[in-house]
């Protein structure tokens, strides 16, 4: 927050220096005072549509940058005021073009690569379930036949119960789908179950089906997925019952359906409306910046499909639709 409010300092003080000293060249006067709450006016106007990313480029390179910036105000000293003083601001607004750019693709780039972290790790982590579970397979077999040869069916009864709901929740994550979506849905499935959630995969087909790279489908369940789980733990919290999320994935009319309903709490108008259309609108606390449902959006609407929502009775349901086309 700190370094937010220094480098908007910084940048609006610069911004009054270059155009102001562009005013000194027009026929008529305007006043320092005039040209400062317009370039404050236009800096708040930014910073409340961009995201803080200059911590994403080394130490090195912001210097670097504020270094050229500073330079550039000499030219007022050096030189009397004429319309060339155009050129030290359009200089300066493309110092600081380069810089968000730059900061932007370095912080998307290391975020990719916190997701293919991510992604590998769910992979192994549903790979080493699947082979314990394999491992003690026949182990299982032989002690349901032992039983049943005594006689003992009511044990073994409970004893495959037992079994059965442990390979349900492997098995709900897995059938069908590739490696990377198989560990994104184990994982929710876990993490879900951790929290005491009751969570339902009812799927008609894979989700590894719809016409998404595999990058894309991780990412959007991972995010209406993640937005759910956070939603139910809030919930729970505030209403002391079990949450349940429903997801369904089926096809019809040569369409991919996908429909998510989850239990939470009231979410206000103002932030229910801009849900899905803008950065910085979510219903968490603890600084989250209200990414998730703005991605989700972009990769339905990147494949030529419709997204729709509603809040009803403590009740969040999603649905999206995305053409059944390669």
């Amino acid at each position: 927050m700190k370094q937010a409010l220094l480098y908007w300092g910084f940048i609006t003080l610069l911004g009054i220096v270059h155009l102001h000293a562009l005013f000194l060249t027009l026929p008529w006067h305007i006043p320092i005072y005039g040209t400062s709450l317009f370039v404050v006016g236009v800096t708040y106007l930014l910073q409340k549509r961009t995201f803080f990313r200059i911590l994403s480029l080394d130490v090195k390179w912001n210097i670097l940058f504020f270094l050229l910036q500073l330079t550039l105000p000499s030219i007022y000293v050096a030189v009397k005021p004429t319309l060339l003083y155009i050129i030290p601001l359009i200089l300066f607004v493309g110092i600081e073009y380069a810089r968000f750019s730059f900061s932007n693709r370095l912080f998307n780039l290391n975020e990719e690569i916190k997701k293919f972290d991510e992604q590998r790790q769910q992979f192994n982590d549903t790979f080493r379930v699947v082979r314990s579970e394999r491992h003690d397979f026949l182990k299982h077999v032989s002690a349901v036949h032992f039983m049943l040869e005594n006689g003992r069916n009511e044990e073994a009864k409970t004893y495959l119960d037992e079994i059965v709901d442990g390979y349900k929740e492997t098995n709900l994550s897995i059938k069908g789908e590739r490696g990377v979506v198989a560990g994104v849905l184990h994982q929710m499935y876990r993490r879900a179950k951790k929290a005491g959630i009751e969570i339902v995969y009812d799927f008609d087909l894979p989700l590894s089906t719809l016409p998404l790279t595999d990058s894309k489908i991780v990412t959007l369940l991972g995010n209406i997925l993640s937005n759910s789980i956070d939603a139910c733990e809030e919930w729970q919290n505030e209403r002391k019952q079990q949450a349940m999320i429903t997801i369904q994935f089926y096809k019809r009319s040569g369409l991919h359906i996908i429909q998510c309903k989850n239990n939470s709490l009231p979410i206000p108008t103002n932030i229910l409306d801009n849900l899905f259309q803008t950065f910085g609108h979510t219903t968490k606390a603890n600084g989250h910046e209200g990414l998730g449902t703005k991605i989700i959006q972009d990769i339905v609407e990147g494949h030529s499909g419709f997204l729709d929502f509603v809040y009803k009775e403590q009740e969040f349901a999603l649905k999206i639709k995305i053409p059944a086309i390669k």
